[in-house]
Formats: structure tokens, C-alpha cells, sequence
């Protein structure tokens, strides 16, 4: 697995991360005939909360994103896109696997949306998440805290 950390992302980050989405999405999003080059860097502008958002770097550069976003008794993955140069690498499960821990520990499920099709839904299934709904564009799955053992 390659060495990465997460860092605390900032406002100066929505660029990069804004043009990440689009590469990362464009496949699928022709795909689905639903990808606008304008549309895609801007949802991510409009959805963008540095608060609940991470980077992740590998080698000390940019090489992805995730959020975690509180709502009520749930937190939401969005934004977790990785540059096709580190996929596969097992960035993102590590990513994936440590926020999971996190929210096992504080015993609430997270939701997510991926789009149908998407070869991420094969990493979502593998930790646990499934289907709740889907439509011919989105698929939504959501994950329950799994135990964890009592320390001492």
C-alpha cells in the first residue's frame, strides 16, 4: 500500500479538488449520458464544506479527497475521489477503513451515494455497505457500526 496521510482541507483546496471530480467522474457520467464539464467541477464548488473534508496525500502531493458530513445520526462519505495514478494502491481502503473505525467507535452508520455502475460500489460492498435504493443514475447504500470490543 502506498504511504498517505489526511490533512485538514481549506477553502485554497476547491480548485484541484473541483477538477479531480471531473476527471474522476467523467467516465462513468458520459456513461450514463449525464456528464457536463461545467456541471461537474461546480457541484462539487456548491457542496464543498472544508469543515468536514479531508485531503489526502501521498508522498507529501495531492492525490484525493474525502468528506465526512454529520447529519443528525448519520454521517454522509461524499467527495471521496482519488487520482487515477494512486488507484489501486489500497490508498483508498486504507482511507475507507480508518474513517469506518472512527464511526464505529461513535456507533453511527454512514450513508453514501455512488453512481450505478461505478466501479467504487465493488470497495463500498467489501466494507459493508449496502443497497438501500437506487435509481438508473444513483445508487444509495448505507453501512451500520459494526461492534467494537471493549478495550481492557
Amino acid at each position: 500500500m502506498a504511504d498517505w496521510e489526511l490533512r485538514p482541507a481549506s477553502t485554497r483546496d476547491v480548485e484541484a479538488v473541483a477538477e479531480l471530480r471531473a476527471v474522476v467522474l467523467r467516465a462513468d457520467l458520459e456513461r450514463l449520458g449525464r456528464y457536463d464539464p461545467h456541471r461537474v467541477r461546480q457541484r462539487l464548488r456548491d457542496g464543498f464544506d472544508p469543515a468536514h473534508t479531508w485531503v489526502i496525500e501521498v508522498a507529501g502531493s495531492f492525490a484525493g479527497c474525502v468528506a465526512l458530513r454529520p447529519d443528525d445520526d448519520t454521517r454522509w462519505l461524499e467527495h471521496f475521489y482519488l487520482s487515477p495514478g494512486v488507484q489501486g494502491q489500497g490508498v483508498g481502503s486504507g482511507v475507507l477503513g480508518e474513517l469506518l473505525e472512527g464511526c464505529d467507535r461513535a456507533a453511527v452508520p454512514v450513508r453514501l451515494n455512488v453512481l450505478n455502475g461505478s466501479p467504487a460500489r465493488r470497495l463500498y460492498e467489501r466494507y459493508g455497505f449496502t443497497v438501500e435504493a437506487e435509481d438508473p443514475v444513483d445508487v444509495f447504500m448505507v453501512r451500520a457500526p459494526l461492534r467494537v470490543a471493549n478495550p481492557g
